[in-house]
């Protein structure tokens, strides 16, 4: 395994943190969600689609790219830089609080992948649902929910971070409904908050499924017995085919190198990208996992395993003469 962490290493100074670039799916983002604003004042009805299009994308470009590529510092080398970017993208745009959103994905999601109990990916587990309802009701409840959550979350934290966040959540909220209401025309508040539920739910059904798809299923360990880090990561990890629309507004490291991603999560996404074919490489030459499966493929197994994924308690993978 002495080969691997020297690919860390080779990639990782140069490449990961250097500048902003890694954020290619957002530098054009203002321009783009004006358009999206402007096409919603349309009577067209194709140019009205267009623009609640254009704006569900660049939300999710600004809500799932941006914010998970903030909060593992891949966008900027500089620290200060690095707190604004996440507060940016995470509690303005995605209306959730910095620390938590860092502590659950950074500390227990990447440090203890597929561990039951700390980074098992429990918290997209609602049992109470029923597969159809879970599969394609519940991810429209996601924007609603997200502030929700988040809200009561600040009772964990200390007061001033409360008070910021608060603050910054509700910049978010309000900017998007001024936009609507002076920039597209709209002539209500209800029509307002109907459109900006629209936009922030349209790819909210591929962003549970995807969460869910690559880690639940796959093997889970206990906390005293996991594997090495190595181990863990090819095993708990999968990759979904390259598909436009989620590398434009989740990032190739959500979708096609999640296994890369995994395995340096400060890579910026496109070096994800660059770093693939050696990673499946190094994993097949040592014989290990590289596991890759189809969206269609992975949504088919979720709805009719549904009880044995996402209710029943995942059964522990112990491995034997690896350790």
């Amino acid at each position: 395994m002495g080969a691997f962490p020297g690919l860390l290493l080779a990639w990782t100074p140069h490449h990961a943190l250097h500048t902003i670039a890694p954020l290619a799916g957002v530098q054009n983002q203002d321009s783009q969600r004006l358009l999206g604003f402007l096409c919603l004042r349309s009577e067209n009805l194709l140019v009205f689609a267009l623009g609640i299009a254009i704006l569900g994308v660049c939300h999710y470009t600004l809500t799932v790219k941006g914010s998970h590529l903030a909060t593992h510092g891949a966008l900027t080398e500089s620290k200060r830089w690095s707190k604004i970017w996440v507060l940016f993208f995470v509690e303005v745009c995605t209306s959730f609080t910095a620390e938590h959103a860092k502590y659950g994905h950074v500390k227990m999601h990447h440090g203890y992948t597929n561990v039951l109990g700390l980074g098992d990916s429990s918290t997209w587990r609602l049992p109470c649902l029923n597969r159809y309802v879970y599969m394609f009701l519940a991810p429209l409840l996601i924007p609603i929910i997200t502030p929700l959550v988040a809200v009561e979350r600040l009772r964990e934290v200390e007061l001033r971070k409360a008070l910021r966040t608060l603050g910054l959540i509700s910049l978010g909220l309000y900017s998007h409904y001024w936009l609507l209401l002076n920039v597209s025309g709209f002539q209500s508040p209800s029509s307002a908050l109907a459109c900006m539920l629209i936009t922030r739910s349209l790819l909210a059904h591929p962003y549970l499924h995807v969460n869910i798809f690559q880690h639940i299923g796959l093997p889970m360990f206990s906390r005293d017995k996991k594997p090495q880090r190595i181990h863990m990561m090819s095993l708990g990890v999968l990759n979904l085919p390259r598909l436009p629309v989620l590398d434009w507004a989740f990032g190739h490291s959500l979708i096609s190198c999640h296994v890369e991603h995994h395995l340096f999560p400060r890579l910026s996404d496109n070096m994800c990208l660059k770093v693939k074919p050696v990673v499946s490489q190094f994993l097949r030459e040592k014989q290990l996992p590289y596991n890759e499966d189809s969206y269609l493929a992975r949504f088919r197994l979720f709805l009719h395993h549904y009880e044995e994924l996402m209710v029943q308690t995942p059964p522990i993978t112990e491995l034997v003469g690896l350790q």
